[in-house]
């Protein structure tokens, strides 16, 4: 899911904290609905999502605009950048999507800012740039330390509020790594990485409380860590992560990349509808590779 807006100041993260705990917050069993009011940024041509700035959401979130799904493509149909609308933003445990849109008249009001950072999206079978991380047991890693090893890594930050996001990917994550460990004919030269964009609040001791949450407890082939502001200025246009803070929280794409054993790309996933099984694959298959 690719949103509308990228922000490419990226030391404006090290402005402002917020509160959160080492841990995700249980979500209910049955499903949550939130009503919501706000401006329709952009609808992508297959209306499964749209792009809206949404006032705050009592209850729940802060005013952020974020890229939301939606069951029904239809009922998109009628809805074009600029207009107001209403809608229910409904929350199960493991999803997130809105319903009941109506329009309630036309913005004229200035949208986002929109930023870009100029640099070339690296492709299958690029190198990725030798970039550092703070692990969360405190220690300096780089991709390099992987070498020989299958990557998967992707991004997130602990205190995202959507289902869909961030919890997905470490669902997903949790998922692919039980169907490798299960897997006795899988080479064991694999590895996970989960990167937290919040360097201001995802200290080591918060990703280790976060991070057991989802391997609970076993933290075999699966590391969380924290890149710095300088190591996303380099990494986020290589991979085209778009994420920028708005009200207290971060608004965000979805991006997960896949190095083979000589840290070159292979495959990359966008958005969050790729499954367990096919990241288990391709880790499989770049596990595989052979070193120069």
């Amino acid at each position: 899911m690719k949103l509308l807006n990228f922000f490419c100041a990226l030391l404006l993260l090290s402005a402002g904290c917020k509160p959160g705990s080492s841990a995700p917050t249980a979500v209910a069993s049955t499903n949550q609905t939130y009503s919501a009011r706000g401006v329709v940024q952009a609808i992508p041509a297959d209306h499964r999502h749209a792009t809206i700035q949404h006032e705050k959401i009592p209850g729940y979130m802060a005013a952020m605009t974020m890229d939301f799904s939606v069951r029904d493509p239809n009922a998109l149909n009628a809805l074009s950048p600029g207009d107001e609308i209403t809608f229910n933003l409904v929350v199960s445990a493991d999803d997130d999507w809105i319903e009941n849109i109506r329009r309630t008249g036309s913005s004229t009001a200035p949208a986002p800012p929109t930023w870009r950072v100029v640099a070339a999206e690296l492709k299958p079978g690029d190198e990725l740039p030798d970039c550092e991380f703070t692990s969360e047991n405190g220690r300096v890693v780089h991709f390099s330390d992987f070498r020989g090893r299958a990557v998967a890594f992707t991004f997130f930050f602990t205190s995202c509020p959507l289902p869909e996001f961030c919890p997905r990917m470490n669902r997903n994550f949790s998922e692919a790594r039980t169907l490798l460990l299960a897997d006795t004919n899988a080479l064991a030269n694999w590895e996970f990485l989960s990167i937290s964009f919040d360097p201001d609040f995802d200290r080591p001791e918060i990703l280790t409380g976060y991070g057991n949450f989802y391997r609970g407890g076993d933290t075999n082939r699966w590391l969380f860590a924290v890149a710095s502001t300088n190591t996303l200025a380099v990494l986020a246009p290589k991979v085209d992560l778009m994420f920028w803070r708005e009200n207290g929280s971060i608004t965000h794409n979805l991006r997960t990349v896949v190095l083979d054993v000589n840290g070159k790309i292979p495959r990359q996933f966008d958005g969050n509808d790729w499954t367990p099984q096919q990241l288990a694959d391709a880790i499989r298959e770049a596990a595989k590779t052979s070193a120069p």
